[in-house]
Order: structure tokens, then sequence, then C-alpha cells
């Protein structure tokens, strides 16, 4: 269409089937009702006026999209499932990117957010599985839920120092992310070996689901937020720090590859199915004098372990309770944590040192190696 044209009526293209490649200039203020109806094989399309982007539904016919610089929004859901869509052009003048506006959008393997976008919405980018790299600009002050859920090639994000709100489970089932890294002025949120923290670095917001291996949250975190940990199968042992107060639910929901789990005597609560479905335990050490609340679903189960038969390690003054305790019950065999981690029967006394270090964690050393009182290595 010529840049003459100001306004386009009701039902002028509707049903044009054929209809494959569509320019629409700046002039054009006004769209008819229905303008568009039924235009599903529009495979490119140059779009400079916000009136046409917000009246023409898109299929997954669509290749290709220019927006031009009169475009200050893109809408809910405005390419939603166009899944053939490989290249995107969003201009310096949107401010805004709409909830599910690229859910969908499998073709998608890069898009480039310019400096002017404020606000990307609730899963904007969820199932973008092609995207393998996005740059998230120092002008986002918030990621909504959910909003590149399910983007599993993409491997890093950063997070700029402008963003205050991130959503919840904003990078859940990105499989192949590996680090969520913070610039180090943000105020709000803070990274530590490529895990999201809050600033403060008392709360585990999330930790990649790419990330494999141990996991040893430092000293200083209070809580561990829901699903943090929701089905991370590559990660093989956690360790919890005495300043951890609370377990929220399902926070490690689903961790098949978790072999063992030592909580510090810090944790006071766990919320219902924390450790739901981590098939491959083997073993639990609770450092906890007091058996810690569990909260239960409405079977009246709490922490949902797929195997209650596998030791326990508690306390060697606090075994009768745990075996009276609501939850803690249900294991079979609890155990008192051994009392230190290396066989002092073979060690000579002098090779056997106690030590705790200035978080008050406590340790057993012997010839140079540090073990946890559970048995297990310190790395």
């Amino acid at each position: 269409l010529g840049d003459k044209i100001t306004s386009i009526g009701k039902n002028a293209f509707d049903g044009c089937t054929g209809l494959t490649s569509i320019t629409i200039p700046n002039s054009v203020t006004s769209i008819g009702n229905y303008a568009f109806r039924g235009c599903s094989n529009i495979e490119n399309a140059d779009i400079n006026s916000q009136s046409a982007l917000d009246a023409i539904s898109f299929t997954n016919k669509l290749t290709s999209i220019k927006l031009g610089n009169k475009i200050t929004s893109i809408g809910n859901s405005k390419f939603q499932n166009c899944a053939n869509l490989t290249s995107v052009t969003i201009p310096s003048s949107v401010t805004s990117i709409g909830d599910y506006a690229f859910d969908g959008c499998t073709g998608l393997t890069s898009i480039e957010i310019p400096n002017s976008v404020t606000s990307i919405g609730g899963q904007a980018f969820y199932g973008c599985t092609g995207l393998t790299s996005v740059t998230i600009p120092n002008s986002v002050t918030s990621i909504g839920d959910e909003a590149f859920r399910d983007c599993s090639g993409l491997t890093s994000v950063t997070i700029p120092n402008s963003v205050t709100s991130i959503g919840d489970y904003a990078f859940d089932y990105c499989k192949g992310l590996t680090s969520i890294n913070v610039a180090e002025d943000n105020s709000n949120y803070a990274s530590i070996d490529g895990v999201l923290y809050s600033k403060d670095k008392t709360t585990v917001i999330t930790c990649p689901h790419g990330k494999t291996g141990s996991v040893t949250i430092p000293n200083g975190v209070t809580s561990i937020d829901g699903r943090t940990f929701y089905e991370h199968t590559g990660l093989t042992s956690i360790t919890i720090p005495n300043s951890v107060t609370s377990i929220d639910g399902y926070a490690f929901y689903g961790c098949t590859g978790l072999t063992s789990v030592t909580i510090g005597n810090g944790v006071t609560s766990i919320g219902k199915g924390a450790f739901h479905s981590c098939t491959g335990l083997t073993s639990m050490t609770v450092e906890a004098t007091n058996p810690p609340s569990c909260e239960v679903n409405k079977y009246n189960v709490g922490l949902c372990m797929p195997d209650y038969n596998i030791p326990l390690y508690v306390p060697a003054g606090s075994v009768d309770a745990y075996k009276a305790a609501k939850e803690w019950k249900r294991f079979t065999n609890i155990q008192a944590i051994p009392a230190t981690g290396v066989n002092e029967a073979t060690a000579e006394k002098n090779e056997v040192k106690k030590i705790i270090d200035r978080n008050g964690i406590i340790y057993i050393e012997k010839d140079g190696t540090r073990y946890f009182l559970n048995g297990g290595k310190v790395e």
C-alpha cells in the first residue's frame, strides 16, 4: 500500500487467502473491522502502522516480519504459534512486548530486543526452542512469569542492572541454560556460580536447568524458593548450609540424579513435595536437632519421598524425636550421624582433627582432606 493511504475499510481484504506479502506504511491510522480476516497465508510483512499490526492475525505461514518505527508495542499473542517465523525486526520505538507475543515461535534462533523495551510480558517467548541467544537490554525493568520458559536452546542469560522484577518460572525448563548472570550493580538480584539469588543473597530464586553435578548453597542463604531445582535431573548432590531456615514446596521435585542431600541444622520448615520423585536418593542427612515441620498435601504426605527406606541420618540425640515426628517417622531406617567422615579406627590420633570454621560448620580433617560429619568429602 502506498504512503498516501490513511485508512483501510471494513472487510477490505476479508478472505484473501492468496495474499502472501503485505506492506503497510505509517500513514495508515485506521483499520476497519475484519479488514484482514481470513488472510491466513501471509508469509512476509512490513508494517509501520500500530493500528494495522493490532488488526492483523498472523498464522504459522509467517516467516519474516519487519516492524517500522511507528510501532510502539507488540500486543498479547501477536505472533503466537508462528512456528515458521525466522526473522523479526523490532525497532527502537517499541517499549513493550506483550504476554504470549512470540509464544511457540520455534523457528526463531535469535532476537534483538532494542534498548527501548521496558517490559517483557508473561510467556512472551515461551517454547521458543530454537532460540540460542537473547540480549536483554538495560532498559528492561520487568520480565514476566514464564517469559522464557522452555527455551531449551538458550545456554546463558544476562540480567541487566535495570531489571527490578523477574516473574515466577521465567527460565523454567531451559534445559540448555547453564548460567544466569546478573549485572553487579543490579539492586534486586545477584548471581553466584550461575545461580540466581536475591540481592542480599538470602534467597535462592532460580537454578538454571542445564546446571549439572553438585551444588553448594552458600552460607547466609535463609530460604530456598519453591521449584528452584524443579526437575533438575543433572543435579547429583546438594549441600544446604546451617543458615537456611526454610525450604519451600517442590524445591527439589523430580531431581532424579540427586543421590545425597545434606540439610543444615538451621532448617525449621520444609514445604510439601520438596523431594517428590527424587528417585536416585540413597541417603538423607538432616543436622537439625529438632525435626523440621513438614507441610503436607491433601493425602497427608509431606516430603513425598519415593523411598522412605533409605537411611536418614540425624543428630545422635535426636533419633527418637525423628522417629516420633510427623512425616519423619515414615522413614524406616533412622540413624545417628556418624561421628566422623573417616575411619578413626585405622587412623592415628594426630591424623584426625575436628575443625569448626567461621560459619560454625564442623568438619573432620584427615591427611589434609576435609569431610562433613555425614562422611561426605568437602570438595
